[in-house]
């Protein structure tokens, strides 16, 4: 049960999450550093694509931001990145809870027993 698909995945889905939010971090913090290119990290496809085959392991992929630059050469937009925040913020309160909720189980199935 500790080592299923389901745990795996998750656990996949919390560390990409992780990343996710230190990239977004990242990026806020240079919203005005001249040159600087956002960081976009991306797992979800290739968790799914894990998933199906029964694995559910995956590492996150940090790539640079193809968005047009300002005449600066940044192309942090600090819309998008608070909006991803929060997306980011609530699918990993999400992933945190169904896994809370897969150990709460093993724990009442294990004091049954």
């Amino acid at each position: 049960m500790l080592e299923s698909v389901t745990t795996v995945a998750l656990t996949s889905a919390l560390n990409g999450l992780s990343q996710r939010q230190r990239a977004i971090a990242d990026n806020i913090a240079n919203v005005n550093t001249s040159g600087y290119h956002a960081k976009v990290v991306a797992f979800e496809d290739a968790l799914a694509a894990s998933v199906e085959r029964g694995d559910g392991a995956v590492a996150a992929t940090v790539t640079e931001s193809l968005a047009p630059t300002r005449l600066n050469g940044n192309n942090v937009n600090l819309d998008t990145e608070t909006l991803s925040n929060i997306d980011t913020v609530l699918r990993f309160q999400f992933a945190s809870q169904a896994v809370g909720g897969s150990f709460k189980s093993v724990q009442t199935a294990l004091r049954t027993s």
